[in-house]
C-alpha cells in the first residue's frame, strides 16, 4: 500500500499556495514568502503544504509546483510537500513520474502527487503548453493518467534486453497520489483507482458533499490505498474579528473580479486598495454568488465551520488557500485557524512563529 489510510480523530489541516503577488511587491518576494509561509505551517503542525500550477496569470508565481515542491521540501524537515496540483494534460505522464521520483529520491517519503485534469489557465495558454488542438480536451486524461500510475510503479529487469520505456531514477518508492477534483467524474475516478482525492471547494462549492460522499462510498482498495482518503480543499480568510476578515475577502472578491474581466496580471490588492474600489451592480451581484466559496471569519466560526464541513463530507484534511496581500496577516490567518482546531503546536499567540 503506497496511499495512507483514513486518520481517526481531529481533523487534519494543510496549506494550498497559489504563491500570489501582493500590489507593491515583486514575483521575487511571492516566492520567499511561499518559503517562509511553509516553515510558518510547519512550525504550526499542519499537515501538508501543496503547490499549484497556474499559467499566463502575472499574478501569480505559481507556474512551476515541481520546482517549489523541492524548494519548500529543502526549506522544511517534516511537513509532508506536493503538488495541488500537477495539470497532467500538460504535460507528458513520463516527464511527470521522472520528476516526482527524482523528488522523492531528494526528500523521501514527504513528497505528494496531486493530480488534476484541468489546464490552470485559458485555452489560448493551453494551446501554447500542449502544442497540439488535439490534446486540448480532456478525454485522454484517464489514459495519461494509467500511464503516469505505470511509469511510477514499473520497475525494470536489470538483467533485461532493450526492455520497456521506464521512468528514472529507479528503484524509487512512488509517491502517494491524488486526484484533484470538482465534481462527480474525479470523484468516480478517484474511487476506481483506489487513490485520495482531494476537492476542490473554492471552485465548486455545490456538490463538495455529494461528491466527497461518492468517492468514499465507491472506493476501490488498489495497491495505492486500503481505504479512502478526501481532502476539502477551500478558501479561508480569518482574523481577530469579522470586520478584518470580511476586508479579506473584499480583497479576494477584487482579484477574482478582475480574473473574470481578463486583468491576471494585476496584483493581490490590499485592503486599502479593494476598500477604495467600487464595485458595480453585476460585480455586487457575482460577490454575493461566490459567497459560499469561502470561509470567512474570526478563528471559532472559521473552525466552527470546516469541522463541520469535514464532518459532513467524510474529509480526513482541510486543506485551505489564504490569498491574503499582507503575508503577515496571511500567516496570522493559518495560526488563528490551527489553533482553533486544536492543532497541538499552534501557539497562543496569533503572531508569527
Amino acid at each position: 500500500m503506497i496511499g495512507g489510510p483514513v486518520i481517526e480523530g481531529p481533523v487534519r489541516f494543510s496549506v494550498l499556495d497559489l504563491s500570489p503577488i501582493p500590489s507593491g511587491s515583486t514575483a521575487a518576494q511571492a516566492l520567499q514568502n511561499t518559503l517562509d509561509l511553509a516553515r510558518h505551517a510547519e512550525n504550526l503542525g499542519l499537515h501538508r503544504y501543496w503547490l499549484a500550477e497556474h499559467h499566463n496569470a502575472g499574478s501569480l508565481a505559481s507556474s512551476s509546483p515541481e520546482i517549489l515542491i523541492g524548494a519548500v521540501a529543502s526549506a522544511t524537515t517534516r511537513i509532508r510537500v506536493g503538488s495541488g496540483g500537477v495539470m497532467l494534460p500538460n504535460h507528458s505522464p513520463l516527464k511527470v513520474a521522472e520528476t516526482f521520483r527524482v523528488l522523492v529520491a531528494l526528500h523521501g517519503d514527504r513528497i505528494d502527487l496531486g493530480v488534476g485534469r484541468a489546464a490552470g489557465t485559458d485555452p489560448k495558454t493551453a494551446l501554447a503548453l500542449r502544442q497540439s488542438r488535439e490534446l486540448l480536451g480532456a478525454e485522454r486524461f484517464p489514459e495519461q493518467l494509467d500511464e503516469l500510475m505505470t511509469f511510477l510503479t514499473r520497475e525494470p529487469d536489470p538483467g533485461a534486453r532493450f526492455g520497456p520505456i521506464k521512468a528514472v531514477p529507479i528503484g524509487i518508492t512512488p509517491p502517494p497520489i491524488f486526484l484533484l477534483g470538482s465534481g462527480f467524474e474525479g470523484a468516480r475516478l478517484a474511487a476506481r483507482l483506489g487513490v485520495g482525492y482531494a476537492y476542490a471547494h473554492h471552485i465548486s462549492p455545490e456538490d463538495h458533499v455529494a461528491a466527497m460522499q461518492a468517492y468514499r462510498s465507491a472506493f476501490q482498495p488498489s495497491r495505492w490505498s486500503s481505504e479512502p482518503y478526501a481532502i476539502l480543499a477551500t478558501s479561508v480568510l480569518c482574523a481577530e474579528t469579522d470586520e478584518e476578515a470580511e476586508a479579506l475577502r473584499r480583497c479576494v472578491d477584487l482579484q477574482f473580479i478582475r480574473f473574470g474581466q481578463g486583468l491576471r496580471d494585476l496584483p493581490m490588492p490590499s485592503v486599502e486598495e479593494a476598500r477604495a474600489y467600487r464595485f458595480d451592480p453585476e460585480e455586487e451581484a457575482f460577490r454575493a454568488s461566490s459567497r459560499e466559496r469561502h470561509v470567512v471569519g474570526t478563528p471559532d466560526t472559521v473552525a466552527e465551520v470546516l469541522s463541520k464541513m469535514a464532518a459532513a463530507t467524510g474529509a480526513a484534511e482541510v486543506m485551505a488557500t489564504s490569498n491574503i496581500h499582507d503575508h503577515e496577516a496571511r500567516k496570522r490567518s493559518y495560526t488563528l485557524v490551527a489553533r482553533a482546531l486544536g492543532i497541538s503546536n499552534a501557539p497562543a499567540s496569533a503572531g508569527s512563529v
